[in-house]
């Protein structure tokens, strides 16, 4: 893992500006080894709702169903970055040194404390569409250079129950992002850029599910060694493995409560 919090930069260090004009989605741009995903794109959303129960399946859509109706709820959007060489391997697969940006929010947080994310937040008035917003809160996040990145395809409209937002994740490719780091402490733990190899390896893959739920609701996570990657976050994450073809065969019946895995963070569990 390449951890993205430099000690020598501080927050305010980066000067590129926050984005908010329309940006436009260059999926051209893309490596070799991202076309299999940035294709298929429209099929996340299937290969997302395929881990969950009939019944609860139900359930989240009547759920969006009336949010959307009623327009409760707010827009959001997260960035979903690889980052890796242009030039894939020969025979097309992913690169060993292919990574996805991560974030890990504060501890002291009043909602979603110390949960792994993608970088992003809610929309702002000023911005131009989901990408905008992608693009600018990863920027205010991870002091990442947004002229790095290019902006390949948009996934599905997703609203979110617990938090009442509609998050619009949002697939970029970068050959070089260049530093990233913790901008605001009160904010982030952690920046981290993680090899999609540590989200592939089935060693690091098990099923999470809270307390207060029941086990059907359980959902994919990843134990990695910094973070336990669960919730919506490890549900995109374990969509877009299955459907850029890049996922194993893993243990779907290893199925832990919420705080019991993450009592394993750290422990040796990850990145193997």
């Amino acid at each position: 893992m390449r951890a993205g919090q430099r000690p020598e930069e501080k927050a305010g260090d980066s000067k590129e500006a926050p984005v908010s004009a329309a940006v436009a989605l260059t999926p051209e741009l893309g490596p070799s080894w991202l076309r299999p995903l940035v294709d298929n794109v429209d099929q996340i959303p299937d290969a997302f709702r395929r881990r969950l129960p009939a019944d609860v399946l139900a359930m989240v859509t009547a759920a969006r169903a009336t949010a959307s109706s009623s327009r409760n709820g707010r827009d959001a959007a997260v960035l979903v970055l690889f980052s890796g060489p242009i030039d894939g391997p020969a025979d097309g697969g992913l690169p060993d040194d292919a990574d996805l940006l991560l974030t890990v929010r504060a501890s002291t947080l009043r909602h979603h404390a110390g949960q792994a994310a993608f970088p992003g937040g809610t929309s702002d008035p000023t911005d131009d569409g989901p990408v905008a917003t992608a693009l600018r809160e990863a920027h205010e996040e991870t002091g990442v250079d947004v002229g790095r990145l290019h902006p390949l395809a948009t996934m599905e409209r997703t609203f979110i129950a617990p938090s009442r937002f509609h998050v619009v994740p949002v697939l970029a490719y970068s050959p070089d992002p260049g530093p990233v780091h913790v901008v605001n402490e009160a904010e982030t733990a952690i920046v981290t850029r993680v090899p999609v190899r540590a989200f592939i390896n089935p060693a690091n893959r098990l099923m999470v599910y809270r307390r207060s739920l029941s086990r059907r609701w359980a959902g994919p996570a990843f134990l990695l060694n910094q973070m336990l990657v669960w919730g919506f976050t490890g549900q995109v994450i374990s969509a877009v493995l299955d459907v850029a073809g890049w996922a194993q065969h893993w243990d779907t019946s290893d199925v832990r409560e919420l705080d019991d895995a993450m009592v394993l963070v750290g422990e040796g569990g990850g990145l193997r």
